[in-house]
């Protein structure tokens, strides 16, 4: 079945559907193509690795002739892909000049010249095929076909809300362009998967269980990502609609469509909204919800337009990521390097907030809190999702001989069966005066 196939195996089969007897790559996720490399390197011509946000550098070695790292000079995506050239020195790297963009940011629109260039200088020859344009389903993974030439297979950004659209229309003069999507890759697998972890979807539910909506009520999720959880509260006995919105119109596509094969379609709706001018009238809707988006807005902005668009005496849940509380990688470290990995990542934009300042800001806000409950939820590894991901943001932080040190630590607690981290959050329900 679909659902016990791994993402190599998703991959081959499309591969194998479209005829791809060689494609060039490009992707923010290196991870996502690992296996694929080593189980068909012969089928992927040259690679790029567009501001990359966590990375196993061993699995390409047998390849790095063919990588190409394009990033920024400062910020997370510039340290993952300085500790990633160092380990593969064959690759080339691209540096953008004065970038330093959260995850979030619209890397190909912001620098679309350059991408394309790249792309049009990769290195290994990609096959011509005969694909003709349109779009189908293989294995999970959705594709777009266009243009014509050379293969060209462009998995999802991570939460670029443009995606590669920017730079599309000329590279489909060059390359037959296949664009990927679904479930299994991009920011849409990060986030479905850390959905999966019991203590993650226990934290949500805890949240939903306060916020206790009545028979019929109404729910908005502001900043659904992948709809993950959003379908959650959807799936609860007697809830009226879902409302699910975000600011990234490829994310809702991709939530609107797995909430369709979830057979909830029908209790949810799907709106592009920004968290802080959201597109609904005063008191639209009985509760409200929003996980692990304050921190990349400006969270007061937003907190208003909760308090606007909620009903008087509606529910407000919050929960952010806490920068301020302990994160913890369980695996055996020395001190030295456990004071590298352990920190939070700061993922957090000029206004937003990742700190316990999210209890006093609420109350700012219009709100009344009705309780607050920091959560640690754990994610098991290795090689998942999200695991992969928060791994490759703290090897980054390490030279060649703390790496070694820290796979083999990571390798005896995976072998133990006790290898996960730990990220905490703080989380509030509210009760709007």
């Amino acid at each position: 079945m679909s659902g016990d196939l791994t993402l190599t195996e998703r991959l081959l089969a499309l591969w194998n559907h479209l005829g791809l007897t060689k494609a060039h790559i490009a992707t923010q996720i290196p991870g996502s193509v690992a296996g694929l490399i080593q189980a068909s390197p012969d089928r992927v011509a040259g690679l790029l690795f567009n501001e990359p946000i966590g990375f196993d550098p061993a699995a390409f070695q047998g390849v790095a002739e063919r990588v190409v790292i394009l990033s920024g000079d400062g910020g997370i995506s510039a340290q993952v892909a300085a500790s990633a050239h160092a380990f593969l020195p064959q690759s080339r790297r691209v540096i953008l000049s004065n970038y330093a963009q959260p995850v979030w940011a619209d890397h190909v629109r912001d620098h679309t010249e350059t991408v394309v260039e790249v792309l049009a200088s990769l290195p290994g020859n990609a096959a011509d095929t005969n694909l003709t344009a349109g779009q189908g389903l293989i294995a999970g993974i959705s594709y777009d076909i266009q243009g014509s030439g050379p293969a060209l297979v462009l998995f999802p950004l991570f939460l670029a809300p443009t995606q590669w659209d920017a730079a599309i229309p000329t590279l489909t003069q060059r390359f037959t362009v296949i664009r990927l999507g679904g479930a299994y890759l991009g920011g849409m697998a990060l986030l479905e998967d850390r959905a999966r972890s019991p203590s993650y979807a226990g934290m949500v539910r805890t949240l939903h269980d306060i916020i206790n909506p009545a028979p019929g009520e109404t729910m908005l999720e502001i900043g659904c990502g992948s709809g993950a959880l959003s379908r959650l509260a959807a799936a609860r006995d007697g809830i009226g609609t879902v409302t699910a919105s975000d600011i990234n119109p490829f994310l809702l596509r991709e939530a609107a469509a797995l909430a369709g094969q979830a057979g909830l379609a029908e209790r949810m709706e799907f709106r592009e909204a920004n968290a802080e001018q959201l597109p609904f009238a005063d008191g639209s809707f009985d509760h409200a919800f929003s996980v692990t988006v304050l921190e990349e807005c400006h969270a007061d902005l937003a907190l208003r337009e909760f308090a606007r668009v909620i009903k008087s005496g509606g529910r407000l849940g919050v929960i952010v990521r806490a920068i301020d509380l302990p994160f913890y990688w369980h695996v055996d470290l020395p001190a030295s390097l456990r004071q590298k990995v352990d920190p939070a990542p700061q993922l957090v934009a000029p206004h937003g907030i990742a700190d316990r300042s999210l209890y006093r800001r609420v109350l700012e806000a219009g709100f009344d809190l009705l309780h607050c409950f920091p959560s640690t939820p754990s994610f098991i590894g290795p090689a998942t999702p999200f695991w992969d991901y928060m791994a490759g943001r703290a090897e980054a932080r390490l030279d060649a001989d703390e790496l070694a040190v820290w796979r083999a630590a990571v390798t005896a607690s995976a072998a133990e069966g006790t290898l996960f981290v730990t990220c905490p959050h703080h989380c509030v329900v509210a009760v709007k005066h």
